[in-house]
């Protein structure tokens, strides 16, 4: 049986998440430059990069970039937007990565993270983030805002996009937040297709502390990429984590 994850980012994730832009890519990583103060030409891992928006964004930015992503269906798209092969891309899974370390920054964006049931097997990926990293390296990790997402749930919602009508379903469950996808084709040609996304609600300190646990150091939490980007617990609809790798005179 494949999991969620498996199934859910191939064709129709491309005409689900198509709001997502390369122009708000570019903002966001205008914004997270300033947070990690990177020199030119680091060396940066975009893990689970999709179709790369924020990679390209960050290879712009004059950055030595590589994009790793499971679905070989956004990594195609990733290729097609990377006429010049900027971007060194790879597939694989997030636990278990085919790369040596040496990075000077890796970045996991747009709550690609708690997709899995065990909480171990979230922490192999970030001890995966911890191994990527040289001493003194930074990271990003991009994570949906708990206690917003319990107050604000929207159960459902539909919109119409090139012709497909998109329902969606959304509940809390077992401390997950769980989203049904329909796509219907309008004009009765075709089938219904179903998907299925969970990801799991962790609190700030659980965060923290999975990631304490990991060898990570967190510097600060945001709230956002907006120009007020304190996080506040019950307002704030992001919960991104900027830290770095301790050198070992740190530890």
């Amino acid at each position: 049986m494949k999991d969620w994850y498996e199934k859910s980012f191939g064709e129709d994730y491309l005409l689900v998440y198509k709001h997502r832009d390369a122009a708000g890519a570019v903002r966001e990583v205008k914004k997270m430059i300033s947070w990690l103060d990177l020199p030119q030409n680091a060396r940066v891992l975009d893990l689970c990069c999709g179709t790369g928006r924020h990679s390209l964004a960050l290879a712009d930015a004059g950055y030595r970039v590589s994009g790793v992503d499971l679905s070989g269906v956004l990594l195609r798209e990733a290729r097609k937007l990377d006429a010049e092969q900027r971007v060194e891309l790879h597939q694989a899974d997030m636990r278990e990565l085919p790369l040596d370390g040496d990075f000077d920054a890796v970045l996991n964006l747009f709550t690609s993270f708690g997709y899995f049931r065990e909480d171990e097997e979230q922490m192999k990926v970030l001890r995966e983030v911890c191994r990527m990293l040289k001493p003194g390296g930074c990271f990003i990790i991009d994570f949906m805002n708990s206690p917003h997402v319990r107050s604000h749930l929207v159960p459902e919602s539909e919109r119409e996009t090139d012709g497909q009508r998109i329902a969606e379903k959304r509940k809390i469950e077992d401390n997950f937040v769980k989203k049904d996808i329909t796509i219907i084709p309008q004009d009765g040609d075709g089938e219904e297709r179903h998907y299925h996304e969970r990801v799991k609600l962790y609190t700030l300190e659980q965060m923290k502390q999975m990631l304490a646990a990991s060898g990570l150091v967190i510097d600060e939490v945001h709230g956002g990429y907006d120009e007020d980007e304190s996080y506040r617990k019950e307002s704030s609809e992001r919960m991104i984590f900027v830290g770095h790798r301790p050198h070992p005179q740190e530890m």
